[in-house]
């Protein structure tokens, strides 16, 4: 399901498939219309990626991880109903495939991310207006000190907040996907946000 590669680029969607929702490709994908969930994966496949990614630190295993992820979707699709946004189910299914390899793989991982993947990040945050230092980044300086500050929140807040960065999942699928309270998993990302402004002030 896509080649291991540093600077990760989507798979082409279909242009069959182009302008269809991501909830009607996963119905016709359970109908036996493959060209539906190639077109899922083109969309979704570095989103996802850079979510476990920026969770293992690790780029082997974080293609591992996606691609169990993605097998995951196949094997669901029978039993997929749209009842939440599909971006949302399919990064449940990424939060809980993390959560398995970190049950069962209690070991230091360590980052060894090149200037695309730590731009990747950067340039994600940098939409997101809620945050604003990130937006001013501009440097490989500063999209390391990002990587570094992100490396350093506690696991629940970092997950949190590349759900959202990388996700793009609002607090409420946020929560559903990692199974806690709205309140929960807005006080994982306050927290997650005022420990990176305050490890980025001085690009502020």
């Amino acid at each position: 399901m896509g080649a291991s590669h540093n600077a990760r680029v989507p798979t082409a969607p279909s242009s069959d498939n182009a302008d269809d929702a991501d909830e009607t490709l996963m119905q016709r994908f359970a109908a036996g219309d493959m060209g539906a969930f190639d077109t899922l994966y083109g969309r979704h496949e570095l989103a996802v990626w850079r979510f476990v990614y920026r969770s293992v630190k690790v780029q082997a295993v974080a293609d591992d991880l996606l691609q169990d992820v993605w097998f995951a979707v196949a094997r669901s699709a029978g039993g997929y109903q749209a009842t939440a946004r599909f971006r949302t189910w399919l990064f449940t299914l990424a939060h809980n495939r993390l959560v398995d390899h970190l049950r069962t793989a209690r070991q230091h991982l360590s980052l060894d991310a090149n200037d695309d993947t730590e731009r990747s990040l950067a340039d994600t945050l940098a939409a997101d207006s809620g945050f604003g230092p990130v937006r001013q980044l501009q440097s490989r300086e500063q999209a390391a000190a990002l990587i570094a500050a992100v490396e350093q929140l506690p696991f629940e807040q970092r997950e949190a907040f590349l759900l959202q960065a990388e996700g793009d999942l609002s607090v409420q699928e946020i929560a559903q996907a990692t199974g806690v309270t709205f309140e929960t998993a807005k006080s994982r990302l306050r927290y997650a946000r005022a420990s990176l402004r305050q490890h980025l002030q001085e690009f502020a």
